[in-house]
C-alpha cells in the first residue's frame, strides 16, 4: 500500500523528509574512489556516485549512533504495470525475499544477523531496506545480497504459489478497514486512465491469475542497475563501502534493453465525481479529493502548506469549522508527492449520530471557500513553521533520511528533498492563494460518501516537470559538523549516564551525547495512587492525559501549540492506570524550555470543558469503530476470560459497553479533582538521551517539577499470578474478510528469574524471529498469514508474565492455521530446536538487543524503567552474558518447563462460514 503523509486524527501520520546545513560539491571531498566509480555531486553531506552500468549510489555518513541502514530503491511501482498486471510490482517485492541459488533462506539470514528489514511498494518505486548494528560483515553481506537479488532471484512458480495466499491475506487485512477501502475507491474514481487510480496491492483477479513468465519478465525489465539507487546511511567506512559496491554491483552488466516511456495522463477533470461505500461496522467517513501538480512542480510547496492550513489540529480550518462545531469527531488532510500529477485529500470522521449531510457541506464549504476567505499570513507562517520543524526532525535521523530519499528518487531526483524545503521557505502568500483557487474547485473534486452537484470550473492542465533542467545549477546548503561515535554497550551507557534525584522524588538519568541535528529524546513518568485510591475513576485518568496539552493557566490551546512549534518540540501526554507519561522530542538548545513548558502544563493545566467534549466524541468514535473488528473483539473476550476483579478496580477488564459508559460519565470536575489529588513528583522518573546541556536540563527540571508533592499515597497496584482456566473461544464478526487468532498462557516468571534468558530465546526461536518456527511454517511454507508471531509480556516485579501468540488469516483458512500452529507447538515440545536454529537464533536475538540500545527514544524509556526498578544497564549486560552462555538443552528444557498447551486460552474471531466451534 502506498504510504501516505497526513495531518489528522484519523489517518496514520508519516514524517516528511527533513533539514540540515550546506555542502558545496566543490568542497565535498570524499574517499579515494575505485577506478570504475565516479562522483557525480554532493549536497548537504550526501554524496552521489555512479557505476558505468548506471547504478546510482548515495552515501550519508553519520557516526553518531552505531547503526547502518541500506536502502535500494528501484524506479518501478504500480504506475509501471500493464493491463492485467495490477499488483505485480508489490507481488515481486514479496518474491524477492524468497531468495536466490546463493541465498535460499533470506529471512533466516536476516534474523541471525539481527537485521530490521523490510520492503515497500508505492506508485512510482519499490524499495528494500535493512537497519542493523554497524559492523563490516553485516554491511558487506547485505550489499552482496542486494546485488545478488537484483539479477539472480528465483521468482519461481513454487514460491509464487505459497506467497499468493500471504498477499491475499494482506489484501484481506486492508479490506477490514472501511477507511482504507473508501480511500482506494475514492482515488480510483479520481483517475480515469492513469495507474494512480489502481491500488498498489492490485486487483485480486490479477494477483491470483498472474503469469509466472510475465512476472519474471517484469523483474528482468525493471530490476537492473540503471533503474536503481543504492543508499547507505549511518555508521560505515566510506572507502570500504565504495570498494564493496564495485566488487558486487559493477560486475552486473549494463542492460541493453530500453525502458518503455510512460505517457498516460488523465485530462483535466471536468465535473464532480462521487463514490459511496457501505460496509458493516465502523463510523461515517468523508473524503474530498483534488488533483494537484507533480511532487517536483514548484507549486507543490503550496500544496503541502495548504495541507497543514486545512487539516492541522487545532489551528486548521477544518478543525475549527467541523470538530469545534461538533459536526465531526476529527478531521484530517494529506497529499501525495508523485512523479506525475498527484492528489490531495481532506476529510472528516464522524461520531455516531452526527449529520453526514451537514458535515459534508461544511467540509466542502471550508475547502472551496478560499476565494471568499483568503489564506492569511498568520496561517501561512504557522504552517511553514510546522512543516520545516518536521523536516528538521526527520533530517536529524540518518536512518530516516536513508529510507525517505526513496520518495525523492521516485519523483525524479534525490535532490528534490532539499529543493522542496527551499521552496517551502520561499513560497509567498499569493502563491498559496493562487494554488488553492486553481485546484480546490468544485469541478476538480471527488467525494467519498456523498453525491455532488456539477458546476464546471476547471483546474490547470496537468503537465510533467523537467527535473534535470530545473536542478542543473542547484546548490545545497552547508553540511553541519559530524556527531560523535557512540558505543551503545551497557557498560558505556552506564558510564555516560548521570543520575540524580530532585525532591520530593523525581529520579533523573541524563545521557548527553552529540547527535545528528542536535536531536534529543526525553521521557517523564509520574506514578500515581494505589489500589484503593485509583478505584472507580473510569476514564477520568485517560481524559486528563488527553487534556494536558489543551492549555495552562497562562497559555490557551493555540498558544501551547505555537510554543511547541517555536521550540521545535513534539510533546505527548498519556495517562493510564497509576501512571502519567510524557514524551519529548526536540533539539539541544530547546530542551530546557520544553521541560518548563511541560512543567507548566502538568502543574497548571486549564482542563477546558469544551476540549473534554471533543475528546469524549473522539473516544466514542474510536470505540464504535472497534466493536466489529476481529482483533478488537477477540482482545476484549480474552482479557475478560478468568479476570477476577470487580467493576471499578483498575485491573478489571471492561467490555466495550463499560468503556463507553465510563467515557460518557466523565465530568470536567472529576478530571480537575483527579489532577489535584494524584499528580505530582513524589514518585517520578525522567530520562533524556541525545544532544543537551546536562546542567541546564537539571536546572529546568528543578524549576519545572521540583518541590511538587502528590496528595495521595503511592503504591504499585499488585498484579499476582491468578490461574485462568483453559478455553477455546470462537467469535463471529460478520462481513470481515480478515480473521484473527490469539493464544494466551500465563507464566510464573519475571525478567529477573534464572529461566528468563532461556525462555526468551526459546520464544524467539518459536515465534518472534524472522526465521522462527511459526513464521516458516504458517507464513513462508503454507502462505496462510501475513502476520504470525509469539511474544512474552514480561513482568518486572511479580512472577506473572504472559505468553501471547497471534496470527491473522482469511476466515476460510481457520482450520489450516489452527492445525499448523498446534502441530508446530507439539513438534518443538517433543523434538526440541536444532543446534543450527539455536546458534543462529542466539546471534540474532543478541543483535536485536544491541540494535534496540542504539535508539535514543527507546534508551530513554529503558532508563525510566530502570530508575523505577532501581536498576542500571548492568542487568542488561548480565542478560546478554546469560544468553551467550546458554546451551541448546537449557533452551529446550525451559520451553518444555513453562509452555503448556493444555493451559492455553485459545481465541478465534472472524466471519466464519463454518459455525463449528
Amino acid at each position: 500500500m502506498t504510504p501516505i503523509r497526513s495531518r489528522n486524527a484519523f489517518a496514520s501520520v508519516l514524517s516528511l523528509a527533513l533539514a540540515t546545513a550546506l555542502m558545496s560539491p566543490a568542497l565535498a571531498k570524499g574517499p579515494v574512489l575505485p577506478a570504475v566509480l565516479s562522483q557525480v555531486t554532493a549536497v548537504e553531506g550526501i554524496r552521489e556516485y555512479r557505476l558505468p552500468n548506471g547504478l546510482q549510489v548515495l552515501l550519508i555518513p553519520d557516526d553518531s549512533k552505531p547503526t547502518t541502514t541500506v536502502n535500494v530503491t528501484y524506479r518501478v511501482g504500480s504506475r509501471h504495470e500493464s493491463y492485467g498486471e495490477t499488483g505485480m510490482a508489490h507481488l515481486l517485492e514479496h518474491m524477492l525475499f524468497k531468495g536466490s541459488p546463493r541465498h535460499p533462506q533470506v529471512w533466516g539470514d536476516f534474523n541471525k544477523r539481527g537485521f530490521s528489514a523490510n520492503g515497500s511498494t508505492s506508485y512510482d518505486r519499490t524499495n528494500y531496506y535493512a537497519s542493523f548494528a554497524a559492523n563490516d560483515e553485516n554491511l558487506r553481506w547485505y550489499l552482496e545480497w542486494q546485488a545478488d537479488a537484483m539479477v539472480n532471484s528465483f521468482i519461481a512458480r513454487k514460491d509464487l504459489d505459497s506467497e499468493m495466499t500471504v498477499v491475499r491475506n494482506e489484501m484481506e487485512m486492508g479490506e477490514n478497514s472501511p477507511g482504507r477501502v473508501l480511500l482506494e475507491k475514492t482515488v480510483a474514481a479520481m483517475y480515469q486512465w492513469h495507474n494512480y487510480g489502481k491500488s498498489t496491492i492490485g486487483a485480486r483477479a490479477d494477483v491470483e491469475g498472474v503469469d509466472i513468465g510475465h512476472l519474471q519478465a517484469f523483474y528482468r525489465l525493471h530490476y537492473q542497475p540503471d533503474n536503481a539507487t543504492l543508499i547507505v546511511s549511518g555508521k560505515f567506512d566510506q572507502a570500504k563501502v565504495l570498494a564493496w559496491v564495485q566488487q558486487y554491483f559493477a560486475v552486473i552488466p549494463k542492460p541493453k534493453r530500453v525502458l518503455p516511456p510512460l505517457y498516460t495522463l488523465d485530462p483535466v477533470q471536468d465535473g464532480e465525481r462521487a463514490v459511496t461505500l457501505r460496509r458493516v461496522g465502523g463510523v461515517p467517513l468523508l473524503y474530498a479529493g483534488y488533483h494537484v501538480v507533480p511532487g517536483a512542480h514548484p507549486d507543490f510547496a503550496a500544496v503541502e502548506l495548504l495541507e497543514v492550513i486545512m487539516g492541522d489540529n487545532p489551528s486548521g480550518r477544518l478543525h475549527k469549522r467541523l470538530t469545534d462545531q461538533q459536526l465531526a469527531a476529527s478531521v484530517f488532510s494529506f497529499s501525495q508527492a508523485l512523479a506525475d500529477p498527484g492528489f490531495m485529500i481532506m476529510g472528516a470522521q464522524l461520531a455516531p449520530g452526527q449529520d453526514l449531510a451537514a458535515s459534508r457541506q461544511a467540509l466542502l464549504d471550508v475547502v472551496e471557500s478560499v476565494g471568499r476567505e483568503p489564506i492569511t499570513q498568520e496561517e501561512l507562517d504557522r504552517a511553514r513553521t510546522k512543516w520545516l520543524n518536521d523536516w528538521d526532525m526527520g533530517f536529524a535521523d540518518s536512518q530516516h533520511v536513508g529510507v525517505a530519499l526513496s520518495s525523492a528518487v521516485a519523483q525524479g531526483d534525490w535532490r528534490l528533498m532539499f529543493l522542496s524545503r527551499d521552496r517551502v521557505k520561499a513560497v509567498k502568500l499569493a502563491d498559496v492563494q493562487r494554488v488553492a483557487q486553481q485546484y480546490l474547485v468544485q469541478s476538480n473534486r471527488t467525494v467519498g460518501e456523498y453525491l455532488p452537484t456539477a458546476t464546471p470550473m476547471r483546474a490547470p492542465t496537468p503537465d510533467r516537470v523537467n527535473v534535470a533542467t530545473m536542478l542543473k545549477d542547484f546548490k545545497g546548503q552547508d553540511a553541519g559538523a559530524p556527531a560523535e561515535t557512540f558505543v551503545a554497550s551497557p557498560a558505556n551507557i552506564n558510564a555516560r549516564t548521570q543520575r540524580l534525584t530532585i525532591e520530593p522524588g523525581l529520579k533523573v538519568a541524563l545521557l548527553p551525547k552529540t547527535t545528528r541535528g542536535q536531536a534529543v529524546r526525553a521521557t517523564l513518568t509520574l506514578r500515581m495512587g494505589d489500589e484503593k485510591s485509583l478505584a472507580n475513576w473510569g476514564e477520568v485518568p485517560s481524559a486528563l492525559g488527553e487534556l494536558l496539552d489543551k492549555g495552562s493557566s497562562t497559555l490557551n490551546r493555540q498558544q501551547v501549540q505555537d510554543r511547541m512549534d517555536a521550540l521545535q518540540a513534539e510533546v505527548s501526554f498519556q495517562a493510564g492506570d497509576g501512571t502519567l507519561s510524557v514524551g519529548i522530542s526536540t533539539k539541544r538548545d530547546n530542551l530546557p524550555a520544553a521541560i518548563e513548558l511541560v512543567g507548566d502544563l502538568l502543574r497548571h493545566p486549564s482542563l477546558p470543558a469544551d476540549a473534554l467534549e471533543e475528546i469524549r466524541r473522539q473516544a466514542l468514535t474510536g470505540l464504535e469503530g472497534q466493536r466489529k473488528e476481529p482483533q478488537a473483539v477477540l482482545s476484549e473476550a480474552l482479557s475478560r476470560h478468568g479476570n477476577p476483579y470487580p467493576r471499578g478496580d483498575v485491573r478489571h477488564a471492561r467490555t466495550f459497553d463499560e468503556i463507553e459508559a465510563d467515557w460518557r460519565a466523565v465530568k470536567i470536575e472529576q478530571v480537575r479533582e483527579f489532577h489535584a489529588k494524584f499528580v505530582g513528583t513524589s514518585q517520578a522518573q525522567f530520562a533524556a538521551v541525545g544532544d543537551f546541556d546536562a546542567k541546564a536540563v537539571t536546572q529546568a527540571l528543578q524549576r519545572a517539577l521540583g518541590g511538587w508533592s502528590s496528595q495521595q499515597a503511592i503504591a504499585r497496584v499488585p498484579s499476582p499470578l491468578i490461574p485462568v482456566p483453559p478455553a477455546r473461544l470462537v467469535l463471529l464478526t460478520p462481513d470481515k474478510q480478515n480473521a484473527a487468532m490469539q493464544v494466551l498462557q500465563d507464566l510464573p516468571l519475571n525478567d529477573l528469574h534464572p529461566d528468563y534468558p532461556a525462555f526468551m530465546l526459546a520464544n524467539h526461536l518459536l515465534g518472534s524471529g524472522g526465521d522462527s518456527r511459526f513464521w516458516n511454517r504458517i507464513r513462508e511454507k503454507e502462505g496462510l498469514s501475513y502476520s504470525v508471531y509469539s511474544a512474552v509480556q514480561w513482568n518486572s516485579i511479580e512472577s506473572n508474565s504472559q505468553w501471547v501468540a497471534s496470527a491473522i488469516f482469511a476466515p476460510q483458512n481457520r482450520g489450516k492455521v489452527e492445525s499448523a500452529f498446534r502441530e508446530e507447538v507439539a513438534k518443538v515440545l517433543t523434538q526440541g530446536f536444532t543446534q543450527s536454529e539455536f546458534e543462529s537464533g542466539k546471534r540474532g536475538l543478541l543483535n536485536f538487543r544491541q540494535l534496540s540500545r542504539a535508539q535514543d527514544a527507546r534508551l530513554a524509556g529503558a532508563w525510566v524503567s530502570n530508575l523505577y526498578l532501581d536498576r542500571t544497564f548492568e542487568v542488561s549486560a548480565k542478560v546478554d552474558a546469560a544468553l551467550e552462555a546458554l546451551t541448546l538443552d537449557q533452551v529446550n528444557q525451559a520451553l518444555r518447563r513453562y509452555l503448556k498447551p493444555d493451559q492455553f486460552v485459545f481465541g478465534l474471531a472472524g466471519d466464519f462460514k463454518d459455525k463449528t466451534p
